[in-house]
């Protein structure tokens, strides 16, 4: 059985494209190490992430994620358990929402442009997850 949740969270400052590659690698690379797969999204200064993985990872990266200083005011939308994968192969998929070219990707809607806020997606947690999953078809 596979932990999983979803969360937003607001940047404590915004992040340059190099600060997000750094991120990216990092948590690549300890997600892989952890069999933690998952999808970050982030759209000025926000942030949308989910993971799935084993129960002990999971709990320690939500754990890391909570005292992490590099964000401020994380909501967890969603959390659970599941029976398969679905980011399975993605140590962790990326899309940067104010990036131009996000905008050229096959199916991008107007659903896309949502703030990745607590505000947008706190009474509808279920929208988190078919957003994260539409960059996931679009990204392949």
């Amino acid at each position: 059985m596979l932990h999983h949740f979803t969360y937003v969270s607001s940047a404590a400052s915004l992040f340059s494209g190099e600060q997000l590659a750094q991120l990216l690698e990092t948590a690549r690379d300890a997600n892989e190490r952890a069999a933690i797969t998952g999808m970050l999204l982030y759209k000025d200064g926000n942030f949308m992430q989910t993971v799935e993985g084993p129960e002990g990872a999971i709990a320690g990266l939500r754990e890391r994620l909570h005292g992490d200083p590099r964000h401020k005011g994380l909501l967890v939308l969603l959390s659970g358990t599941r029976e398969e994968r679905l980011f399975d192969g993605w140590s962790m998929g990326f899309q940067d929402l104010a990036d131009a070219d996000a905008s050229a990707l096959p199916g991008y809607s107007e659903f896309l442009d949502s703030e990745l806020t607590a505000r947008s997606f706190g009474d509808k947690p279920a929208a988190s997850q078919r957003l994260l999953l539409t960059f996931k078809r679009k990204l392949r």
